[in-house]
């Protein structure tokens, strides 16, 4: 970090900490990002870092950032901006080498803090350091036009409030989202999916979460969050079991116990395949044994399933202590018993698969293999029925 610091002429005044790095070690947490600011044109970025022999990344250079990669790690050095027009959805903007217009177009006070390297200087253009002192998440000026600038701004206020904020809201802000909450109508759902699982996977989601849903936030755009209390209740399993907070199941806990519906939102929010089959599974209200769970729909789903439900702790321990077992009996083995090779084999082997699961996944391979010869058996004599 100081030979880029140095490449950079941070002991000049021309690049600062900025931003969350700076908010986190304010606090004393871990600060996992480390983000600068600089006066340097991006291009000049470019060319001190290429000088100097470190990695440069043009990652968002129509934005002004460039990802300087050293000692393995990457570092977001950002020319100092400021916005000429917004939509609500992007911005366009300019350069400047004013530190205060710079940290104006920030959202939150708190996120607003600039440090100088040299000595730790901290650069408080908007009280952020109060804020930080109060537990308070503050826009930075009018929030409604924070909020017309960038719609995404209302699902971050709440994140940054569930993560820093201690009380009730500030008055302003609150209301303001609330008013605004129809903007979030006009942003892509995939913003809107990254904003909510990231609140969700904070430690305490639920008490925001529940004032969300009492300002009609979620309303617009995912009406069937119509209550905490699944949720409120899911986080306490979690932290009596000892298990992570998991923000898909999380989201599972705030939606009706519907596959159909789980899926319904999943597709809306273009989650990922995996995601998209947790949150579907997740919804399904059926326990099983939970060995034999787990193995049908995979551990990680089972656990999912088992902390909605309320299944019993011995349930829980019983999936975080499972190893997926390996039947004894294999696809060539069918064939070799006379199954022709193609689809049937494939459904043949599901059929007996759920026979051994809820048999207790008998190890004996004899046994299995009588298992499955009887599978085999009925299945070619059904072939032969309907040839006939």
């Amino acid at each position: 970090m100081p030979r880029l610091l140095g490449t950079l002429d941070a002991a000049a005044g021309e690049t600062r900490f900025v931003g969350g790095c700076v908010r986190d070690a304010l606090l004393d947490l871990e600060v996992s990002d480390v983000d600068l600011a600089t006066r340097l044109a991006p291009d000049e970025v470019m060319r001190r870092l290429g000088a100097a022999g470190i990695k440069a990344v043009p990652t968002g250079l129509a934005h002004g950032t460039v990802t300087a990669v050293i000692g393995g790690r990457p570092v977001e050095v950002t020319t100092l901006r400021r916005d000429i027009s917004t939509d609500g959805r992007r911005a366009t903007i300019a350069y400047t080498e004013d530190w205060r217009e710079d940290a104006a177009r920030r959202d939150f006070t708190i996120n607003a803090l600039s440090a100088a390297p040299a000595d730790g200087e901290i650069f408080d253009y908007f009280g952020g350091v109060a804020d930080l002192a109060a537990r308070r998440v503050r826009f930075i000026g009018d929030p409604l036009s924070r909020i017309a600038e960038d719609h995404l701004r209302i699902l971050r206020f709440f994140r940054f409030h569930a993560r820093f904020g201690e009380g009730a809201p500030e008055a302003a802000a609150l209301a303001a989202c609330a008013e605004r909450a129809n903007d979030l109508m006009a942003l892509s759902r995939e913003r809107i999916a990254d904003e909510l699982l990231k609140l969700l996977g904070l430690p305490e989601p639920a008490a925001t979460v529940r004032l969300m849903i009492d300002r009609g936030v979620f309303r617009p755009v995912l009406p069937e969050i119509e209550s905490a209390d699944r949720l409120a209740a899911l986080v306490e399993t979690e932290r009596a079991a000892g298990i992570a907070a998991d923000p898909v199941r999380r989201l599972a806990a705030l939606l009706p116990p519907d596959p159909a519906v789980a899926a319904a939102v999943a597709a809306r929010l273009r989650l990922s395949k995996h995601k998209a089959k947790r949150l579907a599974s997740a919804a399904a209200t059926d326990l099983d044994d939970p060995e034999v769970l787990a193995y049908e729909i995979g551990a990680e789903s089972a656990v999912d399933r088992f902390l909605l439900a309320g299944g019993p702790a011995t349930g829980l321990k019983a999936l975080q202590e499972w190893r997926r077992p390996r039947m004894p009996v294999g696809g060539g083995e069918l064939i070799a018993m006379g199954l022709e090779p193609g689809p049937t084999v494939a459904r043949i082997m599901q059929v007996i698969e759920r026979e051994w699961a809820r048999s207790g996944f008998p190890a004996d391979k004899a046994d299995v293999r009588a298992m499955a010869r009887r599978h085999v058996d009925q299945a070619l004599q059904e072939r032969d029925r309907t040839q006939t």
